[in-house]
């Protein structure tokens, strides 16, 4: 019976995330055409509105521990599910996103993700977008602010284990820019699919930052292993035992 309230809970927890897309998109509507800021604080404004609904709709309370950045950088959390990536923008400045392409084709959050700077890749096509995005950055056309990239490229569920992509490197390379890794035990209250969401709480770590300057191997190796220590130890912390 337990789980079935639970299940019920998480189910309207869902509809109400949708119907908040579609609230907060027409309400900001102006001040994101108007300008690129407004489209910003609508993103942020969702963000903060849904892990508040989250926290009394089902139970999942969020923290952030260590220091989120508010300078230029890289930030490569580990990704398990929708929800951690409303919290990674939520806890940044000014976040964007490498995006699949296909989305900014979606109705409301596609907009948005290109007016707060998100860059679109289309699948398999992820060398030239880097290369674009790098000369996009020398050039000074791209929006400043944190550039939030997966680097295992896909949700990961708790205790499975993936490769790390080599394309979060080659922009380590290129840019430049200091790199600060996320751990999360998200996806333990969060499975990657399916309806059902378990209360608890939710941590999101933002690590010691990575300086540029290291060998792509050793650069990798190094974000590797923060990442997956720290998520293994926020996991048997939430009480997962995989």
């Amino acid at each position: 019976m337990k789980d079935a309230i639970q299940w019920i809970r998480s189910l309207l927890f869902n509809a109400y995330m949708y119907l908040c897309v579609l609230v907060f998109g027409i309400v900001y509507l102006i001040p994101a055409i108007i300008s690129s800021d407004g489209a910003v604080a609508a993103c942020h404004a969702y963000c903060r509105h849904i892990r508040w609904a989250a926290s009394w709709m089902i139970g999942l309370k969020t923290e952030i521990r260590g220091e989120p950045p508010t300078y230029e950088c890289m930030v490569t959390p580990k990704h398990q599910c929708f929800f951690d990536v409303l919290m990674i923008y939520g806890a940044v400045p000014r976040g964007k996103f490498i995006m699949k392409a296909i989305l900014k084709y979606a109705p409301i959050v596609g907009q948005f993700g290109l007016r707060i700077g998100c860059i679109p890749v289309d699948r398999g096509k992820r060398g030239q977008a880097i290369k674009k995005m790098v000369s996009d950055v020398k050039a000074g056309h791209a929006h400043p602010g944190q550039l939030i990239i997966y680097p295992q490229g896909t949700r990961i569920a708790p205790g499975v284990k993936a490769p790390y992509k080599i394309g979060t490197g080659a922009l380590y390379r290129e840019l430049g820019q200091p790199v600060v890794p996320v751990a999360t035990n998200v996806g333990v209250f969060w499975p990657k699919r399916g309806i059902m969401r378990k209360p608890g709480t939710a941590v999101f770590e933002f690590l010691p930052k990575i300086e540029p300057g290291l060998e792509v191997a050793d650069f990798m190796a190094r974000l590797e292993e923060q990442i997956e220590t720290a998520s293994d130890r926020l996991n048997k912390e939430a009480g997962f035992d995989g």
